[in-house]
């Protein structure tokens, strides 16, 4: 059964590596792993999930709010652009990418691929446009590499930060657009979810333990979103690079050797 204890710890870890580009999800497997709890993945991610979707969208609440005012809005469009590519990934493969992650067979293959994307982007000279100035080629084209985060251990903000410097957005506004884009992303995951919670769940978590997991998980979402979106405009992408790296081998030694 899930504690309290262990739904505050992956509550948080879930809201901080939500919005920092080190995978949730690949986070969430090593720390269900820790705690024997891989049965409890699908009910679990949900709720948690739930409470970074509740976190972004209490930041973006005047973004939000515009949108409800204005929806045909040029906002509204690139947030449909965006997200076009993982909702057709994500449909076409949804069987394909729930097996990988129920099994973390590649995740520390993945985290390798993000560092490498992290650092290769953190190279770039640094972009220029603004939120005006993002065009809806620019948010296809982020939204694409969105949807390749569909691998569990491959960061999503990690992937979106990373083509919207390549983009030519300044470093400011690549992590301000990259969180924004993904509120339908998480939306969706969260709506798909909770279909497929009908169908039963084969670990038993308390209502507390649920409560518990979404406060810790919105809360912490909500610093690390405000955090990182100061953080990227002045400081480089490389450390979280070297983690992802350390992580990556680190999960590839203990699979090798049998002990994971």
């Amino acid at each position: 059964m899930l504690t309290k204890l262990e739904a505050l710890i992956l509550g948080i870890i879930q809201g901080l590596t939500e919005f920092l580009p080190i995978s949730s999800t690949g986070h969430l497997y090593l720390g269900r792993h820790l705690f024997g709890l891989q049965e409890a993945g699908l009910l679990l991610d949900t709720m948690l999930h739930l409470g970074t979707l509740i976190a972004v969208l209490v930041f973006y609440k005047n973004e939000f709010s515009y949108i409800i005012k204005k929806p045909f809005s040029k906002l509204t469009f690139l947030l449909i652009a965006g997200t076009i590519p993982a909702v057709v990934i994500g449909l076409l493969f949804k069987d394909y990418f729930e097996e990988i992650s129920k099994t973390g067979v590649t995740i520390g293959w993945e985290f390798l691929i993000t560092g490498v994307f992290l650092w290769v982007a953190d190279s770039a000279k640094n972009g220029y446009k603004k939120m005006d100035d993002i065009s809806y080629t620019d948010a296809i084209i982020i939204g694409s590499f969105q949807a390749v985060a569909i691998f569990p251990a491959i960061s999503r903000s990690g992937m979106t930060i990373v083509a919207a410097l390549w983009r030519k957005l300044d470093r400011q506004t690549a992590a301000y657009f990259s969180f924004l884009l993904s509120t339908p992303a998480i939306a969706g995951a969260v709506v798909l979810q909770s279909f497929d919670l009908f169908k039963g769940n084969g670990e038993e978590i308390t209502l507390s333990a649920l409560l518990v997991g979404i406060a810790a998980s919105g809360v912490f979402g909500y610093i690390a979103v405000k955090w990182m979106i100061n953080f990227l405009k002045k400081h480089s992408l490389k450390p979280f690079a070297i983690y992802v790296w350390l992580l990556g081998i680190a999960v590839l030694f203990f699979q090798f050797t049998g002990r994971f």
